[in-house]
């Protein structure tokens, strides 16, 4: 079905007195258009703190389809409480009282601007000539009928002639005017519906970027917890390391110093035994047997007195040693192998306090 325009409205484009007013009157009313069903305001409210407007009707069914548990204006319940939604504008959070839309502030002057503009649009059709008073479709099968029915089986407007003569005498049809009623107040109901509906991502979509936010937040925190018990079994192992090896430096200390003053024994005996052999062959050159038994008996008594000196003591059979200090970890590396998370904080600060008594290995070398 095609149809044809049957005049063209004239606006800022048209020639004559009417033109400049016609395109002011064009630009007012796009300005009191409602955002939500697309018609002039009806009783027109004022959306606090946005300061935009829309129907009374349009706004309760915004909130409505917000807030489906809300108790209605007429409910006797004391404690009914306020809700919210979002300026379809905007997407400005607006917060209701108890009185919901009935709470929120009429639009006096939208009201007086919208009477104004409907007696100045009435004054102007009157003085149009009639064929420019209604803009009207055409069919363009029949040229002189309008275009005033629809086909509801084939989905498509029409006119009489066509339902009486043409392709759609066999159709179910009705009113046009019904027809544009009925899909307006269903495409309202859709776009106050859909507000809603992304009213409702987009509060969850702000609740999971909350959630992942604190989500951030808590694994920093954890890691940080986590490096710190770590740091303390640093702490705890690097103190017993040094504990453990200033005992073996102490008893290698002491070992040395035994062994020293051994040598220094051995040594001044050795000393003195070199300096008995020297005197002993000086007088084995004395030709005066006289003087030679004076001087090879005194060697001799000196030689008596080194034999009976001679057993020194000497250090016990793996003095040397240092294996006794041994410490078995095998276990206590499993268990820092095997170190988890527990299902609760207090069952982790138990199983750290366990690993913390392990640590404490002194007692294995």
């Amino acid at each position: 079905m095609s149809f044809a325009l049957g005049f063209k409205h004239p606006t800022a484009g048209s020639s004559g007195p009417g033109a400049g007013s016609g395109a002011t009157m064009e630009n007012l009313e796009k300005q009191l258009i409602c955002p939500v069903c697309l018609e002039m305001f009806s009783k027109p409210v004022v959306i606090l703190p946005c300061q935009h407007n829309l129907c009374r009707k349009c706004a309760n069914d915004i909130f409505q389809s917000a807030n489906p548990l809300w108790h209605s204006r007429g409910s006797s319940s004391a404690t009914a409480s306020g809700g919210r939604f979002r300026c379809p504008s905007c997407r400005h959070e607006v917060v209701l009282d108890r009185h919901g839309v009935y709470g929120l502030q009429r639009n006096l002057l939208v009201e007086n601007i919208i009477d104004i503009y409907r007696q100045q649009e009435s004054s102007r059709l009157v003085s149009m000539k009639p064929e420019q008073q209604q803009q009207q479709l055409m069919c363009e099968e029949h040229e002189d009928e309008k275009i005033n029915i629809y086909c509801l089986s084939c989905q498509t407007p029409t006119c009489s002639m066509c339902k009486v003569f043409g392709q759609h005498r066999d159709c179910d049809v009705a009113p046009l005017g019904t027809v544009y009623m009925r899909q307006k107040t269903e495409l309202s109901d859709g776009i106050a519906i859909l507000v809603a509906s992304n009213d409702n991502v987009q509060a969850v979509i702000s609740q999971m970027e909350a959630i992942c936010r604190t989500i951030e937040e808590n694994g920093q925190r954890q890691r940080e917890h986590l490096s710190g018990h770590f740091e303390r079994l640093v702490s705890i192992l690097e103190e017993r390391k040094q504990e453990l090896v200033g005992l073996i430096t102490r008893e290698q200390d002491e070992k040395l110093k035994h062994v020293q003053s051994l040598i220094r024994q051995h040594s001044d005996h050795l000393e003195v035994g070199v300096t008995l052999v020297e005197s002993g062959i000086q007088s084995m050159e004395e030709p005066h047997m006289p003087l030679f038994i004076q001087s090879a008996q005194a060697i001799l008594e000196k030689m008596a007195v080194m034999a009976r000196a001679s057993k020194l003591e000497l250090p016990e059979l793996g003095y040397e040693s240092m294996s006794h200090f041994v410490i078995d970890i095998d276990d206590l590396a499993d268990t820092l192998r095997n170190i988890n998370f527990c299902c609760s904080v207090a069952g982790d600060e138990e199983d750290f306090e366990e690993v913390e008594e392990e640590l404490d290995f002194g007692s294995r070398f």
